[in-house]
């Protein structure tokens, strides 16, 4: 995919949502932290449905761990692999609370050394709560950069490269929820919804679906 395609696809996700963001509900960076720290292998629905409760009673490091694990499980059983995220967010709000006086911190090594926090945690929080222009490679961006032609890669590592080396200098910083959202809503795993694609006419995929329209009656 050349420079000029490529822009023409971000420009279209721009003039559809000029300003993306995250669809987990938020107050506060380390509310944003705990959020993505449930996401993982959950839906953004049934995390913003479990911390709509949470945040009401623990909003910060040291609320959080007054509640405690047998607390936070509570709120968070509904969420997948709920007691290996609750073991998680404990320890991290210690760290939080002990040796960073409650805050998040804002650097990518700081992050990862965090429990549950992974890279591509850490790339969320920088972007969302932080403002720089990082990406992260979850299933649906890995999905979307392959399938388009936007940034092919075999690794989400590798993606993320090729998309901050790739994707325009002006649309870096909204690249991330771009393309979530694409994949989420349009560009999705089983029956990509091609008919209805703002890049329909821009995308490299080979095996587009087309409309299917009402039954013909005989």
């Amino acid at each position: 995919m050349n420079r000029a395609r490529r822009t023409e696809i971000f420009r279209r996700f721009k003039a559809a949502n000029p300003t993306p963001t995250t669809e987990l509900l938020y107050r506060s960076e380390f509310e944003l932290l705990v959020a993505v720290i449930l996401s993982a292998q959950a839906t953004d629905i049934s995390v913003n449905k479990a911390t709509r409760g949470l945040y009401a009673v623990a909003d910060s490091p040291s609320a959080m761990l007054g509640l405690g694990l047998v607390g936070l499980k509570k709120h968070i059983r509904s969420i997948g692999l709920y007691n290996t995220k609750a073991k998680n967010i404990i320890a991290t709000c210690r760290i939080l609370d002990k040796k960073y006086s409650g805050e998040v911190p804002r650097t990518r090594a700081e992050l990862e050394s965090l429990p549950g926090v992974g890279r591509k945690t850490a790339n969320v929080i920088l972007n969302t709560a932080f403002g720089e222009a990082t990406i992260a490679v979850d299933t649906h961006i890995f999905r979307v950069a392959n399938r388009t032609g936007i940034a092919p890669g075999k690794t989400p590592l590798e993606v993320e490269k090729r998309l901050l080396r790739l994707v325009p200098e002006d649309f870096r910083q909204d690249a991330h929820h771009w393309l979530i959202l694409h994949g989420r809503y349009i560009c999705k795993a089983q029956r990509p919804q091609c008919p209805r694609c703002p890049i329909e006419g821009l995308c490299e995929y080979r095996q587009k679906t087309v409309p299917t329209g009402p039954a013909k009656k005989k």
